[in-house]
């Protein structure tokens, strides 16, 4: 009569446990932020550095294409130079050496543009939009990879949040066990033995109990790290209804998804931009097989201080040029002197001010085999670009099988772990109430209490399982993820 009261009593003491256990789990989880995974991928997204560094890179694809076809225009430069000129030097506006100082300017615009260059300057262009749309598709890919990533880590912390629930539970169960033993000891109907094992059972169940709170922390920090927010945030994730998932793996055609997967899946789209981006580098490595013709025009002018202008002459008298062969009579010439003044610079500038617009054409006839060499390069990227779509695709085919397979098996592995912890659970307590009347040894309960224990974590896991498999279905067919 002792026994069996004082086994409801322990069940009453159970009882009471478990409800302030969940009851302070509640009140805990009012205080603190609620995520659910729909916000915890939209937070990732936005906060992301590897999203921001991605961005960065597309930022940088757009200026390539917007230099390529600023590549287009006409080229304008202008030019100036000044010069202190000492002893005998070259005066730049007569072209003649002048022995004193003096101080020179030249000036002058040219412009040019590239009438044809093989169309490389085209197909640059064209090149570039397709490296600035894989850019925003890599973007979209690495948004993609993290959102698997969220997924996962929200299920990892899911699971946890389970996993400790359950390593509580069964220490209060422990140490319900123990204080039952010790006061069963305590009148003579247990030995040191049963006490031993019921302690030993506690420790264990202690163990787990830190395993599972560090693990969960573990889980907190890395969701948090992905959405890139402050890791001693408080927050907690909302536990989805399972059981809308249960028949979720009868609606899934491998095919069927793949077929949709390949019009939508990041990684395939930056495949194919990339290796029609690698199509365009052959186009421009053609190019410097043609020969180049641009169109140049300039203008220029110059001025000197050593330059003068000419002003006029006046007779200087005469002078003797030789004498007459008969009579030896003078011969005499006049002489003038030349008169000049300063040449002012707005005189200089106008007068010395020329034009010129010409063609050049370069003709490629022999450098060092380069242009074959890149064109072959060129097409063993392009090759090389095709490799990596078609690896892309396959890969593609083969997870999204696995996902469906894994998915079957997901729900068949879920469905067999409920029954297995419902027939564990109810041959436990079968046990321990046999045990409390003294008819199991504490072998026998303890090797019950371990498979019980066994059969309820391992249908925490496949029950998380089975939810990631399915929502794992959904990113490959680009839906939203929500529970």
């Amino acid at each position: 009569m002792k026994r069996i009261v004082l086994n409801s009593a322990v069940s009453r003491l159970t009882l009471i446990f478990t409800l302030l256990f969940v009851s302070g789990i509640v009140q805990n989880a009012s205080a603190q932020e609620l995520i659910t995974i729909r916000q915890a991928i939209e937070e990732t997204l936005n906060n992301n550095l590897q999203v921001k560094q991605s961005k960065l890179s597309e930022s940088l694809s757009d200026e390539d294409l917007k230099q390529s076809r600023a590549a287009l225009l006409p080229t304008l430069n202008g030019n100036g130079s000044y010069n202190i000129n000492f002893g005998r030097s070259v005066d730049p506006s007569t072209n003649q050496f002048n022995s004193e100082k003096f101080s020179s300017f030249n000036g002058g615009l040219s412009t040019g543009v590239d009438l044809f260059q093989g169309f490389q300057k085209l197909n640059q262009i064209r090149q570039n939009k397709l490296l600035l749309d894989a850019g925003k598709t890599n973007t979209e890919k690495v948004k993609n990879d993290l959102i698997l990533q969220v997924i996962t880590s929200y299920m990892q912390i899911l699971y946890n949040k389970d996993f400790l629930v359950a390593a509580k539970q069964q220490l209060a169960v422990a140490q319900q066990q123990l204080k039952q033993q010790q006061e069963l000891l305590d009148v003579g109907n247990k030995t040191l033995a049963d006490l031993a094992e019921s302690k030993s059972q506690v420790a264990t169940a202690e163990l787990d109990v830190t395993t599972a709170e560090n693990a969960l922390t573990i889980s907190y920090l890395t969701l948090a790290q992905l959405m890139d927010i402050p890791s001693s945030t408080k927050y907690v994730v909302q536990a989805p209804d399972i059981s809308s998932f249960s028949n979720a793996s009868a609606v899934y055609n491998p095919e069927e998804i793949y077929a949709s997967a390949l019009g939508l899946f990041p990684d395939i789209k930056l495949a194919a931009l990339r290796t029609e981006a690698s199509k365009k580098a052959v186009d421009i490595a053609k190019g410097n097989y043609y020969p180049s013709l641009s169109l140049g025009a300039g203008l220029n002018t110059n001025y000197s201080s050593g330059r003068t202008s000419f002003v006029g002459v006046t007779p200087a008298g005469f002078d003797t040029v030789g004498f007459t062969r008969t009579g030896n009579d003078p011969v005499l010439a006049p002489r003038f002197n030349t008169l000049t003044k300063g040449y002012r610079f707005k005189d200089q500038i106008k007068d010395n001010f020329g034009q010129y617009v010409g063609f050049s054409l370069q003709i490629p006839i022999f450098n060092g085999l380069r242009a074959r060499t890149a064109v072959r390069k060129a097409k063993i990227s392009y090759m090389q670009s095709q490799t990596d779509e078609q690896l892309a695709k396959n890969n593609l085919n083969k997870v999204i099988y696995q996902a469906v397979a894994d998915l079957k098996a997901a729900q068949s592995t879920f469905e067999s772990t409920s029954k297995t912890f419902v027939a564990r659970k109810e041959s436990f307590s079968v046990i321990e109430q046999r045990y409390n009347v003294g008819l199991v040894n504490s072998l026998d309960y303890s090797t019950s209490q371990t498979n019980r224990n066994k059969a309820e974590i391992d249908m925490i896991r496949a029950k998380y399982d089975l939810l990631f498999k399915s929502k794992l279905i959904d990113y490959y067919l680009g839906k939203q993820i929500e529970f």
